[in-house]
């Protein structure tokens, strides 16, 4: 008797508790059609709107083909799209009006809604096995270099310029007079705990996944593909926090993972921080870049984990990027654990000068690039490494260690501080191993190039000072060790190197240089 009472206790329990779960909310009931036909937008926020109404719940897309145009979201509102299913996004235009609060590449803005939206939320997530297509191409046709070609301005143009009076010309350089702007594929504003989880996304109309202000964002296990085309850059945390990208498939029109903060006075204004990003375990094919700091990092970037990670046939590898104006400190990068092949320029780039400027005393719009560690890197590309800081602000504090490429060139530096290259190998064909110019406290340990030339300098340095250069053995073959240019060449300490196969340790203007307890070249 009382096994009885105990199973229909137990039964009680689960019939509350699957009654108190988060129910399904399937869009067919609601008014939608999975065959092609008609436009789903009222139904899905029918569906949407009777799960909040419960306090939440699962919007379910059953396999078909769905036409709809933008999905506005509540809070605790999941959307699953199962295996089979395909949300395809109008290409009508009016269908993205009325314009939203935006943010496009770093400014703040009212503009199309983006094709996923939400503000101000909270536990919403987009799931499941099935395609989201944005039908790009026809915004594609409005991107900056084809606005330029028309003669008069459309009616969503003067309905942009209406609605951003308030934005100069400064924060959207260009833009204000021509266009505008394609709204991002998924872009949600101050909202937390967000999931992107398992779905196909193809054919953004501009940036793919742009949350905003976020905290605790996860998107794992999806793959974007985008065809060649204007600015459909993949993931985009933007001034986020607590954000992790894990097993992604990314092959895009532009970056395929970039983090952002904001851009010049907008960004400043704002001033929120993207801080506290993991990525791993990602693949990146086509694209400029396969994970992006900036140039958009007024808020500054804080504390970025890149790990196991896979490019293959992008444009660069690591690249962090802004300019004078911009301001922001990007710091804590730490980088490991890296497969490269043929990446088309530089493996790792860090550039303070991706814009033409003139050099300006130090102030709120100066940027800053500190405490940056790559490791356990391998691959082939065109350039290993460029880093070029400003005059006024050189990068501090970077790391290369136990890295192995096969590259044309090796590394260029200008104006940095504090530079260690440990355990490196890189088979240089046509450059230098590292080309240094106006850097101070330079550390050389370790370092090998299997294919030298006679005539090549595996070093040359200008203007640089405080160098310590040791336990390193070139190999058969090598010329000239170390070639110094200029007279503004400074404590450079040479000792505890092989040089047995090397013809000769240095030329140039050597008063600054101090050998000690080397292996002599073979006379």
């Amino acid at each position: 008797m009382i096994g009885k009472k105990l199973v229909a206790l137990i039964a009680f329990i689960g019939v509350v508790t699957l009654s108190q779960a988060q129910p399904f909310y399937n869009v067919l009931s609601y008014g939608g059609k999975n065959d092609s036909t008609g436009t789903n937008t009222k139904a899905i926020a029918r569906a949407i709107e009777a799960a909040a109404k419960k306090g939440g719940g699962t919007v379910y897309f059953p396999a078909g083909k769905y036409i709809t145009g933008p999905i506005h979201f509540k809070s605790n509102i999941t959307l699953f799209i199962d295996a089979g299913a395909e949300l395809h996004f109008s290409d009508n235009f009016d269908d993205y009006l009325p314009m939203v609060e935006s943010r496009w590449e770093g400014t703040a803005v009212t503009n199309f809604s983006p094709l996923f939206y939400g503000a101000d939320l909270e536990n919403i997530a987009i799931v499941g096995r099935g395609i989201i297509d944005g039908h790009g191409k026809k915004w594609w046709g409005y991107s900056e270099v084809e606005v330029k070609k028309q003669k008069e301005d459309s009616k969503w143009q003067k309905e942009f310029k209406r609605l951003n009076a308030n934005v100069l010309a400064p924060d959207l350089p260009g833009w204000i007079e021509r266009g505008f702007l394609r709204p991002p594929f998924i872009q949600f504003l101050r909202c937390k705990n967000i999931q992107i989880k398992d779905v196909k996304i193809q054919n953004s109309p501009f940036w793919t996944i742009n949350p905003q202000y976020c905290d605790n964002v996860t998107v794992d296990g999806i793959t974007i593909d985008n065809p060649p085309s204007p600015n459909t850059d993949g993931i985009n945390p933007e001034s986020c926090s607590n954000v992790r990208i894990a097993n992604c498939h990314i092959s895009v029109g532009d970056d395929c993972i970039t983090i952002k903060s904001g851009k010049d006075r907008s960004g400043r204004q704002v001033n929120i921080p993207a801080e506290n990003y993991t990525i791993t375990n990602c693949t990146m094919l086509r694209g400029h870049g396969g994970v992006v700091i900036g140039s958009e990092m007024s808020g500054g970037v804080k504390n970025i984990v890149i790990s196991n990670c896979i490019f293959d046939g992008t444009d660069r590898g690591i690249r962090l990027k802004t300019a004078r104006g911009r301001g922001g400190i990007v710091e804590n990068i730490r980088v490991s654990n890296i497969v490269m092949r043929d990446i088309r320029d530089q493996a790792i780039v860090m550039d303070m000068q991706y814009a033409k400027t003139d050099v300006e005393a130090v102030s709120e719009r100066t940027p800053l690039f500190r405490n940056i560690f790559i490791s356990d890197m391998t691959g082939t590309a065109n350039r290993v490494g460029l880093l070029r800081g400003l005059d006024e602000m050189p990068i501090e504090n970077v790391s290369f260690n136990n890295i192995n490429m096969q590259a044309k060139a090796g590394f260029s530096l200008e104006n940095a501080n504090k530079v260690l290259f440990s355990n490196v190998q890189v088979d240089v064909a046509n450059e230098p191993f590292i080309k240094a110019k106006r850097v101070e406290q330079l550390e050389i340990q370790g370092i090998q190039n299997y294919t030298p030339v006679v005539n090549r300098p595996l070093l040359v340095f200008e203007d640089v000072k405080k160098v310590n250069i040791q336990n390193n053995s070139p190999s058969a073959g090598t010329g000239t060790f170390l070639a110094l240019e200029g007279s503004e060449n400074l404590d450079v300490v040479i000792h505890g190197n092989n040089f047995s196969e090397v013809a000769k340790i240095v030329e140039g203007d050597d008063k600054a240089v101090i050998l000690r307890y080397n292996i002599e070249p073979k006379k």
